[in-house]
């Protein structure tokens, strides 16, 4: 069994799980903030406010932080100085609201939609996925996901998205155009869920995909399943390589970094993730581990 160290406590609810500029970077939901420490867990600093609560992140290339706004489902920019801009509103596009994002190398941000009310227990309804342009141009890309979450870019040419509630990571070949090839299986863990009712969708899915990490040095992605309390290393195709049990707190989102690529930070909160308990009773945390193969 890893080691697992603890690096962080105390926060509301952690995801958006990010290794960037020597840092791991993530967003507490509840706190409204976004976060980066030092691979140790030592040096918090607040990068970002975000009043209508945070989500994914992701930079363009001239360094500048973008991020989720998932509320008022916007994209964030923070400019050199320090000051926010809104990068793109994207109310007009969306079923629901945004939620986690992967920039590529050009400064397209994907971002991926609940699609529907998952705090209310609404019935579930597809989503699609959003382009944005560095102009801030906002177009739907996609068909349908069942809940489209975690992204990650493979080779500056193979999107991967997570579909919480689809069993399965879809992934798309980006075009010179910046559309997207039709989906395909990644990995699949089962059959589609038939109900549309969340409670029992849970119960069909054998693996809840939530945040991902970029592709590791043999192809494999770490993947949270935020209905169990573990992070799972996937091989395309989806045969489960490795499992880390992430102890009494359930894994909403991973990233593979460090010096020298190979740790994994976790990011955990418990099961009953109410907004309400979690900003009275801030027990989500930040873990890391060490793994053998390094990001890609």
């Amino acid at each position: 069994m890893r080691q697992l160290t603890l690096l962080l406590d105390g926060m509301t609810h952690t995801e958006g799980a990010r290794w960037h500029d020597s840092r791991f970077w993530f967003s507490d939901l509840y706190s409204e903030r976004i976060y980066s420490i030092r691979e140790d867990g030592s040096d918090l600093c607040t990068e970002l406010h975000v009043p209508e609560c945070p989500s994914g992140i992701g930079w363009l290339p001239d360094g500048r932080l973008i991020a989720v706004s998932m509320h008022d489902r916007k994209l964030l920019r923070r400019e050199h100085d320090g000051t926010v801009a809104v990068h793109a509103d994207m109310f007009p596009h969306l079923e629901f609201e945004p939620n986690d994002m992967v920039v590529d190398a050009q400064g397209r941000a994907w971002v991926g939609n609940l699609g529907f009310d998952v705090m209310k227990l609404a019935p579930r309804r597809p989503a699609r996925l959003a382009r944005v342009d560095p102009d801030g141009s906002v177009a739907m890309v996609s068909e349908g996901l069942h809940f489209p979450n975690g992204p990650t870019i493979i080779d500056n040419c193979t999107l991967v998205v997570a579909e919480s509630f689809g069993n399965r990571m879809s992934a798309f070949d980006i075009q010179p155009d910046g559309s997207l090839s039709a989906r395909r299986d990644w990995a699949s863990f089962g059959p589609l869920p038939q109900s549309d009712d969340v409670l029992k969708s849970i119960g069909e899915i054998r693996v809840a995909a939530d945040g991902i990490s970029n592709v590791d040095a043999e192809g494999a992605i770490w993947v949270a399943d935020f209905t169990k309390t573990r992070v799972l290393r996937v091989a395309p195709g989806g045969r489960i390589l490795d499992e880390i049990q992430t102890g009494d707190r359930n894994c909403y989102a991973c990233a593979l970094g460090g010096e020298d690529g190979r740790t994994l930070f976790l990011c955990v909160t418990p099961a009953d993730f109410n907004p309400d308990l979690r900003r009275t009773n801030p027990l989500s945390a930040v873990l890391s581990t060490r793994v053998d193969v390094a990001v890609a």
